[in-house]
């Protein structure tokens, strides 16, 4: 099952990275600021997070930026010894390589940018969220919550 995890890894940091180009450089959000796709359910909108969830700890951009890298990368490596030691379900694996694949399309983008490229934001029945996120970020939650349904066998390990 180790190489279902790598192949979802690599697919979604490819899916990820493809889609902020898209949308920074061809589309030019950059610039732009704001696209409306199909408002108000989708929308483009530019944010350079240079912080954790919802921008958390931006003030210390420029001390962090290298420790969040180095923690994706470290996170990444954890989960993959993981699953290669204990040999996780078709379903496990798959969690793995979401968060894996998200988890280092955002690292990628800290190298590359200086923070992470957002840009999905997604509203509502008359409530407008203020947030924009990405397809790493969707990758890396949606990882994490099938690592918690999807690991362990519910037996308490010697």
């Amino acid at each position: 099952m180790m190489r279902l995890t790598i192949y979802i890894a690599f697919v979604v940091f490819i899916l990820d990275q493809a889609s902020k180009w898209i949308v920074v450089h061809a589309f030019n959000l950059r610039s732009v600021g704001e696209i409306d796709v199909f408002p108000p359910f989708l929308v483009f909108r530019m944010a350079w997070n240079t912080g954790v969830n919802f921008g958390l700890f931006s003030d210390y951009a420029a001390l962090l930026r290298w420790v969040w890298v180095v923690l994706a990368v470290a996170v990444s490596a954890w989960v993959l010894t993981w699953v290669r030691r204990e040999g996780f379900s078709r379903l496990g694996s798959i969690s793995a390589g979401l968060l894996v694949g998200g988890a280092l399309g955002n690292a990628l983008d800290r190298v590359l940018y200086g923070a992470v490229a957002d840009f999905l934001s997604m509203s509502c029945c008359g409530i407008r969220n203020p947030y924009s996120f990405n397809v790493a970020d969707i990758a890396i939650f949606a990882g994490a919550f099938g690592l918690i349904l999807f690991t362990g066998d519910g037996k308490k390990r010697a």
